[in-house]
């Protein structure tokens, strides 16, 4: 992949995610790339998804939540694959009490690169996406349907029978950032 193509989807994300707080308040999270589960596959996917990013969430005062992220992880061929976007989530549950447990749920748009979709074009993407944990700590999980594998990741040329990915990333929080 060429530096050009990295910089276009990594750089923009990540100064957007550390200057934020000029411009908003809200919180700054370093994301940790985890784990992802292929369903009925026959295929040995990579399932460690190795890889850093930031994540940060706008403050507000609504139970809607704006974020921008950008993050590079080992995909599920052993490739890096850089993603940059944003998300919109709706606060379901939170505790002020204790630790303060939160719910949210919402979707996440992005532009990703990857050696195996179009040899590292970016192109976009859109996929549900839940969120979960406390004041210090949480997990973002999305899930890739069926469709979106066999059809656009061209997966079908090696597993004919997946069924969908579920992707786990980790949260934890550099800072709260305030006006």
């Amino acid at each position: 992949m060429t530096t050009y193509i990295r910089n276009l989807i990594c750089i923009p994300a990540i100064v957007l995610c550390a200057s934020a707080g000029t411009a908003a308040a809200g919180q700054l999270d370093l994301i940790v790339n985890g784990r992802s589960h292929h369903v009925n596959s026959d295929y040995d996917w990579n399932e460690n998804h190795y890889g850093l990013g930031l994540e940060y969430q706008l403050d507000s005062s609504s139970r809607w939540l704006w974020s921008v992220n950008g993050n590079a992880f080992l995909d599920s061929q052993n490739n890096m694959s850089y993603m940059a976007g944003g998300g919109l989530k709706r606060r379901l549950f939170q505790s002020e009490h204790g630790a303060g447990f939160y719910l949210d749920a919402g979707l996440i748009a992005f532009i990703m690169a990857r050696a195996d979709i179009y040899d590292y074009l970016p192109f976009p993407g859109i996929l549900p996406a839940v969120s979960f944990g406390t004041r210090r700590v949480g997990v973002n999980l999305t899930y890739l349907p069926k469709a979106a594998v066999r059809d656009f990741a061209q997966a079908k040329v090696v597993d004919p029978d997946i069924g969908g990915v579920f992707f786990l990333q980790f949260k934890f929080r550099l800072r709260k950032l305030s006006r």
